[in-house]
């Protein structure tokens, strides 16, 4: 059989809308707001071979990662012991490509009277407490043990019966249950939806016209990923950076990077950054393999969802024991090192296409979580927001102010009123923090400032990697200000720091200053006229306008004749 390319075209819209239905369910059904406000979450679905045909939009290394896991999950299970009715349940770090928060449920979709799937779903979620040694974030583990309950690949549904003896292990292991079964019966009704409605489109074009329109998608996805690379940059680039830290001791960790473009596709080399640490900033493979697959996809076919086929052209290198392919045992709670290696792929890259790519970004993503005791309930809260960075300054355009680190996707921050409400946090400010973006001819994109007070007692953590080196910038741009959180300011236990868990008391305060995003050509070349609106907005001081742009502002306007002067290097 040979479909026609518009009856292709309607079953990959309908494969795309039964995604987004799943993830409609979740978002109306969690009872956590780090999935239903920030969308903590992936959504994907596979033909009866794992190969991708559809996703929703969520946090897109969660989407990626979902490949790998799925892979992982069927062949620690085995086909033939997956049946129609069952869910599976995996937070096993390594397999599931996250940390053991980060929890997977996948099912397989049978049609009658077939003994094969056709098709599986697979949904993870961020679960706020799995028995963990610390609630909330774990900053400092020394191996997989401490970081919570490890699922392999259970089945949580055996043949559409729920396992009640799986569902209390996971309530007597949690610190917040009501939470945390409340989002597996979310994933659930989520996962059902989306079984639901791949039968009706399997059921609605039969077997043969199901089969071959995946295949022509995947196809697709194939030839115009391979199409686009042809267009780049062949060659091979190199970048370097540091994780700040690994969560147990102060010494900056080296991640490196070899990117090949070339007739065969793209490959992504992380050979030579460092091993495996102590702390918990090891990278499961399946999430570096993610990373490399969301530079491709940004390079090659950006507008069109994704599907297996748009990765076919891609190889990631890592051996075992190495940084980016953690081993069991090893920790892996603060994944943000992944945040970093993205910013560094883009490094590499940008070598190549300085044109075509922008200068860093704040670098990392600067999160924050309070863990307390609700005054009125007596129950546990663990609430966390991950705050905006400034994007890099391109050829074209400035860097984009205060906006979600780029590996976030569609993530959004937790609303203040969520936060005030749920913690005893309260918010006294949240404005822009002037000059910081890195300067240039096409300024980094400035980031924020946000100052908390603290209105009962608990315990405050700060995660972010990248306080200690600056966001790189491009064509002689500058770099820029680096994430900090500010911890009891104006005290005798002022303390300036990245990742950092502590206790606080009613009336202290913290202050997060994010990264801006790096400047794009020389400050000097950037026109007057755009660095006073830039003052008048705030985004840039006087002080910085004069000394680092070399344009001296004087009653609201631009001194054209100093302006002259200062730059050309006269008195």
């Amino acid at each position: 059989m040979t479909l026609d390319g518009a009856t292709t075209e309607v079953i990959r819209s309908y494969l795309l809308s039964a995604a987004e239905e799943m993830r409609r369910t979740l978002i109306r059904t969690a009872f956590n707001p780090v999935i239903y406000e920030v969308l903590d979450f992936g959504i994907s679905l596979y033909n009866r071979d794992l190969e991708l045909i559809a996703d929703a939009p969520g946090l897109a290394l969660f989407l990626g990662a979902n490949d790998y896991a799925i892979r992982k999950g069927v062949e620690y299970v085995g086909e033939e012991n997956l049946f129609p009715g069952d869910i599976v349940l995996m937070n096993y770090p390594y397999w599931n490509s996250a940390h053991a928060m980060d929890v997977t449920l996948f099912a397989p979709v049978f049609a009658p009277d077939e003994t094969r799937p056709f098709a599986y779903t697979c949904l993870r979620a961020h679960w706020m407490d799995l028995g963990a040694k610390d609630p909330g974030y774990v900053l400092d583990s020394t191996d997989m043990h401490q970081e919570g309950l490890i699922f392999p690949g259970t089945k949580i549904y055996k043949r559409g019966k729920l396992d009640k003896e799986i569902v209390e292990l996971i309530r007597f292991n949690s610190r917040m249950p009501d939470l945390v079964i409340g989002d597996l019966e979310a994933q659930v009704a989520s996962t059902r939806t989306g079984e639901k409605r791949l039968q009706e489109i399997y059921a609605k074009f039969g077997a043969a016209r199901f089969e071959e329109a995946t295949q022509r998608i995947l196809k697709h996805g194939e030839m115009t990923t391979r199409r686009a690379l042809e267009s780049l940059p062949h060659g091979t680039y190199s970048a370097e950076d540091f994780v700040d830290d690994d969560g147990i001791s102060d010494t900056p960790v080296p991640i490196k990077v070899t990117v090949t473009i070339d007739d065969e596709g793209m490959t992504c080399d992380f050979s030579a950054s460092s091993p495996a640490v102590r702390g918990p900033i090891n990278v499961p493979f399946g999430l570096t393999e993610t990373i490399c697959k969301f530079v491709l996809k940004s390079l090659t076919t950006p507008h069109s969802p994704s599907n297996a086929g748009n990765f076919r052209p891609l190889k990631v290198i890592a051996p075992p024991g190495n940084l980016f392919h953690a081993i069991y045992p090893s920790a892996t709670f603060t994944l943000w090192t992944s945040h970093l290696a993205l910013e560094l792929v883009y490094k590499a890259l940008a070598q190549a296409m300085p044109d075509r790519l922008v200068a860093s970004s704040g670098g990392d993503v600067p999160g924050f979580m309070m863990v307390g005791t609700n005054p009125e309930t007596g129950q546990l809260y663990a609430v966390s927001n991950n705050d905006p960075v400034g994007w890099g300054g391109g050829a074209a355009h400035d860097g984009t102010n205060a906006t979600n680190h780029l590996s976030g996707s569609l993530v959004r921050n937790t609303p203040i009123e969520v936060m005030e409400m749920k913690t005893g946090m309260f918010i006294e400010a949240l404005e822009l923090r002037s000059d910081s973006g890195g300067a240039g001819m096409h300024r980094g994109g400035v980031a924020l400032t946000r100052r908390i007070r603290f209105r009962s007692p608990g315990e405050f953590l700060s995660v972010t990697k990248k306080t200690k080196t600056r966001p790189w910038g491009l064509a002689g741009g500058h770099e820029s200000e680096p994430n900090a959180m500010l911890l009891f300011p104006g005290t005798a236990k002022e303390k300036r720091v990245g990742t950092y868990r502590a206790a606080v008391e009613a009336g202290d305060v913290a202050v997060c200053l994010t990264g801006g995003g790096a400047g794009y050509g020389r400050p000097t070349d950037r026109a007057p006229a755009d660095v006073l609106e830039d003052v008048i907005e705030g985004y840039v001081s006087l002080e910085a306008a004069r000394d680092v742009y070399g344009v001296i502002i004087a009653d609201g306007r631009v001194d054209e004749s100093a302006t002259k002067k200062l730059r050309e290097g006269r008195p």
